[in-house]
């Protein structure tokens, strides 16, 4: 079904160059695996139990994480009726909703297709934002899963896994021997060893890398598809504002548990600093988000 999210060329575009760098990366680590383990058969069914366990159960899994419970419209009426008007607006089917009780304002879109799709909020986020600023929200998710970003990440870290997984394989394979093994073959396999784990790291970062820099770019792009969709950006920005504000007062162990989501959080449970570390975090800096949504003002 074709949306009336306007079609972000860019965005297609940049996910279209990085599944294309990751392809190449993932044929050339294959390639180095054969050789060196020798076994395309344990090789192939890695893949496909990784690649299968990511795309079936990966709503699943960030839901239990997370501790969401999806809600009926008797249940949360508010969110209920905000996601049908938005869904309408944006001729898209709605996604099933989800809640998680944590002080923590957030809110994330997860699943494999439109169909499969959930958006899950917290309750400090419900809690906290009025209903412009919760509909920019929603409306910034509800591009997300428009545009297939969970279905990219989702895929394009694929291969990081895979690499961490390989590597483990390797490793414990060895460590759990058979113990017939003569010296001259201990060296060999040792060799073996270091060589999987250095291409698997090298894989990962790389993967590391161009992930993060698509995920930094899918978020402007869900920010102004999203204020297009409300017409309202000022709202979206102070949602922005005020979450960002009080991400500070949520005690830090919370926020290093929900870190590992943030590539699918509104905004990052753990803020950014050094201009360093933004080049690796998964959301642009919060003024370059405002600044964008600042011009749309103006625009619009």
């Amino acid at each position: 079904m074709q949306t009336r999210f306007l079609p972000d060329r860019q965005l297609t575009a940049r996910m279209l160059v990085t599944m294309f760098l990751l392809g190449l990366v993932y044929v050339a680590f294959v390639a180095v695996l054969v050789v060196l383990i020798k076994s395309v058969a344990v090789i192939v069914a890695i893949a496909a139990g990784v690649l299968a366990a990511q795309w079936w159960f990966s709503d699943r899994v960030a839901l239990y994480a997370m501790r969401a419970q999806p809600v009926t419209p008797q249940q949360e009426p508010r969110l209920h009726a905000m996601v049908d008007r938005l869904c309408a607006n944006a001729n898209m089917p709605k996604p099933r909703i989800a809640v998680a009780n944590t002080e923590l304002p957030n809110a994330f879109a997860t699943g494999r297709s439109a169909k499969r799709a959930v958006l899950c909020v917290t309750t400090g986020l419900t809690r906290r934002l009025d209903n412009e600023e919760l509909e920019g929200v929603l409306a910034h998710e509800l591009s997300h899963i428009a545009h297939r970003d969970v279905v990219v990440l989702t895929v394009a870290s694929f291969l990081g896994v895979l690499a961490g997984l390989v590597a483990r394989f390797a490793f414990y394979s060895t460590l759990f021997g058979d113990g017939r093994r003569s010296n001259r073959d201990d060296g060999q396999v040792f060799l073996m060893i270091l060589l999987v784990m250095a291409v698997s790291v090298a894989v990962y970062a790389i993967s590391f890398l161009l992930i993060r820099a698509l995920s930094r770019y899918r978020e402007l792009a869900a920010d102004r598809a999203g204020a297009m969709l409300t017409g309202r950006p000022s709202a979206l920005a102070s949602a922005l504002t005020k979450v960002s504000g009080q991400m500070r007062k949520i005690p830090t162990r919370d926020l290093r548990s929900a870190a590992a989501f943030n590539a699918f959080f509104f905004a990052p449970a753990t803020g950014t600093g050094m201009k360093v570390h933004n080049l690796l975090a998964t959301h642009p800096p919060l003024q370059q988000r405002l600044d964008q949504l600042a011009g749309m003002t103006k625009q619009l």
